[in-house]
Parts: structure tokens; C-alpha cells; sequence
């Protein structure tokens, strides 16, 4: 049987999503959202595709990036309130017509948003995984690369913590061939890289003004899809529920896992040294005072 993705939000995200699992040709891709006109255009023609292609009812895996979108001046905590009421309302259709599917969530402010989506599906931890470690190493390879002239595929990145300006770039386990970055760079550069991951997001936002970034996204979210589908059991950094490991508990925390075509297979504890253990202690406080807010509103 075919395979079957549903992308939830046909905005540039959603939309690029779409576009590159249909490209890679991994699955069968079906895009719905509420908002009127071209969204729903897009994934009504997608839709009708199904009698051609032969879509079955459910879907395999549930790419998640429904929600508000960033504006200048605004943080992804801003965005809370707004994109709770979305996420609440797509995982529960989600969970309806797709009860074994696999969720990816995408939307901001994400480590809230996968806990609201693992409260309401009920589904197992292993299948509500979040889209961020793999786009913030991603911008960590970049700059490095940039920084160093060098090829971006040789470059380890390692970013733990929650999607947000208290993510925790691991610079002890980033290096270039082997080469460990603090033997590259002096701190002051490192510093400054590290800092410019962790707004990489605003740094965009502020350009586009009317929007956030949505290629490097969407090219994340489909290397998990891709994952998953074709049970490649990358190791990659995700958003997961942790239930003691890193001495986190009851959070969505971006640490490394192991992706199959079970979801999560193993999550990866990484030893930290006393510094690095503080900054994800900070990075979980932050993510917690979110849940704090929104735990409420789960009635």
C-alpha cells in the first residue's frame, strides 16, 4: 500500500513541505487548512488527486504546521494563546482520522505546542515528535561553515534544549571532519555564532517582515518524514517527551533521537558538563513556564 502524508496548514511552510515530499517521491501528500482561498485551492487539487493515485483513508505520518506565523517585534512565546486553540483543534481530527499515524509538529511555539498535541491525541510518546533540532543545527552548520569557508557537509553540529533563545548549542561536540570548533575559532566567534543560531528565526523574520522562514523548515520536517518512512533510523535532534532522561521530566525538550518507521526508537543521553547541564535546565524552566500557561486551557 502507498503511503500517505497530511500536511496541515497550506501557508509557505506547509506548502514547501508538500512540495519537497512530493518531489522526493516518499509518500502520497494530501494538504488541508481553514483559511479560505489559496490554501484550501492547494489542497483541494491535491486532494483530487486521490481518485487517480488511490489515497487511503488514513495517513502514515501528520506534518503539523498549522498556526500563526511570527511578526517583527514578536516572540514564538507571543504566539502561544493563539496557535494552542489551532493545535487543539487539528489533533483532534488528526487523531480522529489517523489514530496510528505519526505527528510532526512544526508550528511555534513548538515544545508547547507538541505537549498540547500529545495531551489531546493520547497518543503514545513515541509518535508526537517536534520539528527544531534539526533546523537550529542546521543554521549552526551554516554560520560555521560560512564562518570557516568550508563545506557545509562537513560540519557536526550538536543543539539540544528548547526551540527558542535558550536552545543550548553544544559547542564541545561540534566540529568540522573531526576537528573540534574550539580548536578553529577563538570564543569571541563562537560566542557570536552560537548567539546568532539562537535568533535565527527573528533574524529572518526581520527581513521578510511580513512572515518567518519556511524553506530550511520545510526541508527539516521532510528529512524526518523521509526517516520515518523509509525507516532509515536517522539520528537526529527532535522535540520528545522526556521522562527523566537529562533530568527532565514531563517536557518536549530537543535532544538527539533515533527515527524509524516507529517514530521515536531511542532517545540518546548525551553527558553534560556542569555548564551545559545549567543551560538545558534554563531552556526546560523556559519551556515549562509555557505549559504553565496553557495547562489551564486543556480543560
Amino acid at each position: 500500500m502507498r503511503k500517505k502524508v497530511t500536511v496541515v496548514g497550506g501557508g509557505n511552510v506547509g506548502a514547501s513541505c508538500a512540495l519537497n515530499i512530493a518531489f522526493k517521491e516518499l509518500a502520497d501528500v494530501v494538504l488541508v487548512d481553514v483559511v479560505p482561498d489559496v490554501p484550501v485551492g492547494k489542497g483541494l487539487d491535491m486532494l483530487e488527486t486521490g481518485p487517480i493515485e488511490g489515497y487511503d483513508v488514513s495517513s502514515d505520518v501528520v506534518v503539523i504546521t498549522a498556526g500563526l506565523a511570527r511578526k517583527p517585534g514578536m516572540s514564538r512565546d507571543d504566539l502561544l494563546l493563539a496557535n494552542f486553540d489551532v493545535i487543539k483543534a487539528v489533533t483532534e481530527q488528526a487523531a480522529k482520522y489517523s489514530p496510528n499515524a505519526i505527528l510532526v509538529l512544526v508550528t511555534n511555539p513548538l515544545d508547547a505546542m507538541c505537549w498540547t498535541a500529545y495531551q489531546v491525541s493520547k497518543f503514545p510518546k513515541q509518535r508526537v515528535i517536534g520539528m527544531a533540532g534539526v533546523l537550529d543545527t542546521a543554521r549552526f552548520r551554516t554560520f560555521i561553515a560560512a564562518e570557516l569557508q568550508v563545506s557545509v557537509e562537513n560540519v557536526t553540529a550538536v543543539v539540544l534544549g528548547g526551540h527558542g533563545d535558550t536552545m543550548v548549542p553544544v559547542v564541545r561536540l561540534s566540529n568540522v571532519s573531526g576537528i573540534p570548533l574550539t580548536e578553529l575559532m577563538d570564543k569571541p566567534t563562537i560566542d557570536r555564532l552560537v548567539d546568532r543560531t539562537r535568533t535565527g528565526g527573528a533574524e529572518i523574520v526581520k527581513y521578510l517582515k511580513s512572515g518567518s522562514a519556511y524553506y530550511a523548515p520545510a526541508a527539516a520536517a521532510v528529512e524526518m518524514v523521509e526517516s520515518i518512512l523509509k525507516d532509515k533510523k536517522k539520528v537526529l535532534p527532535c522535540a520528545v517527551l522526556l521522562e527523566g532522561e537529562y533530568g527532565i521530566n514531563g517536557l518536549f525538550v530537543g535532544v538527539p533521537v533515533k527515527l524509524g518507521s516507529q517514530g521515536i526508537e531511542k532517545i540518546y543521553e548525551i553527558h553534560l558538563n556542569d555548564e551545559e547541564k545549567q543551560m538545558l535546565s534554563k531552556s526546560a524552566a523556559a519551556v515549562q513556564e509555557l505549559i504553565d500557561v496553557i495547562k489551564p486551557k486543556m480543560g
